[in-house]
């Protein structure tokens, strides 16, 4: 039997510029496709290293978090996989009121998939990096059989150095405390959904993916009393008020009519019978924040492109723990529950 282990196994010339098994295989062709690829799009003295991790001088209190990205299609309308897996981690450490710093990157490939999709996906994701301020300091790639990764996967994990003075999370929401709303919902659920389904749209629905760092950080910065933040992702906006009220013992009353919401997303989701208030934003996020300080903590997030549409749309009140009721556009009222099942997959 022949040998075909270590660098003995070849890697083979057919002329296509694609993903192989042996870029996996953690030879020479491995090392290839990271030297002539990943370390220039991410180029920093972390990766220059090539170690198996990186050190990281941080001091005091750090946020972390991971996540990982397995949306179809890989691009879609306003952004793709690479930018959303660079925000979406991002996004999450913003959360915990801290500044984010450094990303971690593990790839997932299929045999098969073009170089020059894989390279502008990871061009997308330095991109976005940058635009950011973090960076990409360590990483993983596999290859996968032909079939198995709808193209590649990504997993980011993420650390920030926390600048908020107190915890921010759900447990130290108020009854009292105000309801904030960065921006129009539903977006990229409803970009992600059309490009997939090739949906005959009038005008292009561009996904609303983006950083929102800065205006979480800027919220802080000027001594905005913050209790929590919660990122609209999957569940959308129900699901995110939803879940704070039922850690903070609460429950949340929403205005319908203050809540943006598109006229080509809105008519969307009704020829869809989607509710808009569980679509999928990767660019939107909540903020609760002490009564006194709405006018003002309105006024930052306006300064900020991604959250220019800031509004407050309701306030957490004394009653059963997760109860959320919607005043409705014609006056009624409607209880507000998380989303049930999986409405719109591979969104994220």
């Amino acid at each position: 039997m022949s040998n075909i282990s270590g660098d003995h196994c070849p890697l083979a010339h057919d002329g296509q510029d694609v993903v192989k098994m042996a870029h996996g295989g953690g030879g020479r062709a491995m090392a290839q496709l990271l030297d002539s690829l990943f370390r220039p799009a991410f180029d920093n003295p972390w990766l220059e290293r090539q170690h198996d991790g990186a050190v990281l001088d941080m001091p005091g209190s750090i946020a972390f978090t991971t996540d990982s990205y397995v949306v179809r299609p890989l691009f879609f309308p306003g952004s793709d996989i690479g930018a959303m897996a660079v925000h979406g981690t991002v996004n999450d450490i913003a959360m915990c009121g801290a500044e984010p710093q450094y990303l971690s990157a593990g790839f997932i490939l299929e045999e098969g998939l073009p170089l020059a999709t894989l390279r502008q996906v990871v061009e997308s994701m330095a991109t976005a990096a940058r635009a950011t301020g973090v960076r990409i300091v360590t990483g993983d790639l596999k290859v996968v059989e032909r079939g198995k990764a709808d193209g590649l996967y990504i997993n980011t994990a993420g650390v920030g150095r926390v600048v908020a003075a107190h915890p921010i999370e759900p447990g130290q929401v108020q009854a009292g405390d105000r309801l904030l709303l960065s921006g129009d919902i539903g977006r990229h659920g409803i970009a992600v959904m059309a490009a997939r389904e090739k949906l005959d749209l009038e005008s292009a629905i561009e996904s609303d993916c983006a950083s929102i760092a800065a205006p979480v950080l800027a919220l802080l910065n000027e001594g905005i009393s913050v209790r929590c933040f919660r990122d609209l992702t999957r569940g959308g906006l129900a699901s995110g008020v939803v879940e704070v009220a039922e850690t903070a013992g609460l429950a949340a009353e929403v205005r319908e009519a203050d809540i943006p919401v598109r006229e080509d997303v809105s008519a969307v989701c009704e020829l869809l019978g989607l509710d808009p208030l569980h679509v999928a934003n990767e660019g939107r996020f909540i903020a609760v924040v002490a009564p006194e300080d709405v006018d003002r903590a309105i006024a930052i997030l306006r300064r900020h492109g991604v959250s220019e549409a800031a509004v407050e749309i309701g306030q957490f009140i004394e009653g059963s723990a997760g109860r959320v009721t919607a005043q409705s556009l014609i006056g009624g009222s409607r209880i507000v529950d998380r989303l049930s099942g999986e409405q719109l997959p591979r969104i994220c």
